[in-house]
């Protein structure tokens, strides 16, 4: 086993990297053979990620917590940067879910994508080990390394194989992440300045900046604009809806499902841990961007007719959720509410972490299922269709899973991360929480009205009357292993909230609560 500990990680993490550089020395006219080996590859990450996770919940039933599989080697000892990565409960589940999400969407691709074949299935691995990266790192210049990796390979999968406004969309992308990363960049050398080090656990124990306030606060919004960019936070998101309208499918699944969690991870990781009387001192404005993002984001998707741009924006709207949860658990640490129970913030992150998890599963699903009706259509305007659920009985079930598990309906996975986010952020701030719940009516008004009836119900639109067929045996492959964690989590949420619950609580007891 400890074999295992100290090398688990760090094979799950080049694994794709050297399957992609693997595929630079395959033949460019054998797309078949690239598309079955890059497939083939991605599943060794996805059983390592699997069996990572089932040993980690073992640990966690023995009672054995925290920092788990941890390899510290020197990199680049003038820097005093190591390559230094762990994993605890708050990044398992993540580490798993870009491994699912990145095999699903290569075996969708290996169908829709005829372009390029290779360059599509290179980038996309490389992008799986930057993203891995993220969530694994433990040094604040490997954090930064491989945040910048994944942005490069989806620059060219949006502006190679997107629609029709790709390189506009894919420069907006590039220029919103790369200003925030530079952001992000000069915090990391001001911590490193003032501590002497890059190692985000020696970080997290010495808490750098406490009794300064200003700096701190400096140091904060510095990360924050990274992270907020990556989200994204309102009024930081303008470059998503355009980036997810003109991605390839692939690209959507990813750019929701992961890239968007990165940030979020972020200000757990990074923030919460390393800065906690900044964020603690800020929590009211993490709070207000949240709640601002839950509601605006839900009322834009009412007014959109293109459906794969009101997904995107639907992103907005349930990230919202994310940000209030971490946001209510910073203000709690600050003292400032008398009213609060200490577990409702650990509550809340729970639910902000829930919805992370769910988020990637759901929306990922429903940007399946817009890539899907494209494929046949050619087209994403809401006003073209309808009646299809007598046409496509199996794609219009499937929908509504995703869909009602998007507005959050009880039994299925979205309704446990909105109930915890609300349970812990009621006991802290109830004004905003109460605004926020403005935000679950208008998600299921719009996913009823603008999805449900524009698409699948009333008359038939004779424009596609022998177009449009129903889901094919690969498509039905694709959104099953999503669904059947919809209805898992749904009905038995337990094991994954014990992991979020055992790191939030190790958090928040860093950040100084006393559990």
């Amino acid at each position: 086993m400890a074999l295992f500990d100290q090398w688990v990680l760090t094979i799950i993490l080049f694994w794709p990297l050297l399957a992609a550089i693997i595929v630079l020395f395959i033949p460019q006219d054998q797309e078949d053979r690239i598309r079955r080996f890059s497939i083939w590859m991605s599943m060794v990450p996805l059983i390592l990620s699997t069996l990572v996770f089932v040993d980690y919940g073992v640990r966690f039933l023995q009672g054995t917590g925290g920092l788990q599989y941890e390899l510290q080697v020197a990199w680049i000892p003038q820097l005093g940067a190591s390559y230094h990565v762990g994993a605890d409960g708050l990044s398992v589940p993540l580490i798993f879910l870009t491994a699912l999400l990145t095999t699903l969407s290569l075996y969708y691709s290996a169908r829709t994508i005829h372009h390029r074949v290779k360059e599509f299935f290179f980038l996309f691995l490389l992008l799986e080990t930057g993203m891995f990266g993220v969530f694994m790192a433990l040094d604040l210049v490997l954090f930064y390394v491989f945040w910048e990796v994944g942005l490069v390979p989806m620059f060219f999968l949006i502006g190679i194989w997107g629609h029709e406004n790709r390189e506009y969309a894919a420069i907006k992308f590039f220029l919103y992440t790369l200003v925030g990363s530079v952001a992000m960049l000069l915090a990391f050398l001001a911590l490193y300045f003032v501590t002497g080090t890059f190692d985000i656990v020696k970080l997290t124990e010495i808490k750098p900046l406490a009794g300064n306030l200003w700096l701190a606060s400096l140091v904060f919004f510095g990360i924050f604009l990274g992270l907020a960019i990556k989200v994204p936070s309102w009024p930081f998101h303008t470059w998503l809806p355009d980036a997810h309208t003109e991605a390839p499918t692939a690209g959507s699944v990813i750019l929701a499902g992961i890239l968007l969690k990165l940030g979020a991870y972020g200000f757990l990781r990074l923030l919460l841990g390393i800065l906690p009387h900044a964020f603690a001192y800020w929590g009211w404005v993490i709070v207000g961007l949240g709640v601002i993002s839950i509601v605006y984001g839900a009322f834009v998707c009412m007014a959109q007719t293109n459906l794969k741009r009101l997904i995107a924006y639907s992103s907005v709207s349930h990230m919202g959720y994310v940000l209030l949860g971490l946001g209510a658990a910073g203000v709690a640490l600050s003292g400032t509410v008398s009213f609060f129970d200490k577990n409702s913030a650990a509550l809340a992150i729970d639910g902000a972490l829930l919805q992370m998890f769910n988020h990637g599963i759901i929306t990922g699903a429903l940007f399946f299922l817009v890539g899907i009706l494209y494929e046949r259509a050619h087209t994403f305007d809401l006003t073209r269709f309808g009646g299809l659920s007598g046409k496509t009985p199996y794609y219009y079930g499937i929908f509504m899973v995703a869909g009602f598990a998007s507005l959050g309906l009880p039994g299925l996975a979205g309704f446990w991360a909105e109930f915890f986010v609300f349970r812990g952020a009621f006991d802290i701030v109830r004004i905003w929480a109460a605004i926020g719940v403005i935000g679950v009516v208008v998600t299921a008004a719009y996913i009823l009205w603008r999805i449900v009836q524009s698409v699948f119900l009333g008359e038939f639109n004779t424009e596609w009357e022998g177009k449009l067929w129903d889901m094919t045996g690969f498509e039905k492959v694709t959104l099953w292993p999503l669904v059947i964690l919809m209805f898992a989590i749904g009905l038995y949420p337990a094991p994954l909230v014990n992991f979020f619950n055992r790191a939030a609580v190790e958090l928040l007891t860093q950040a100084g609560f006393m559990f």
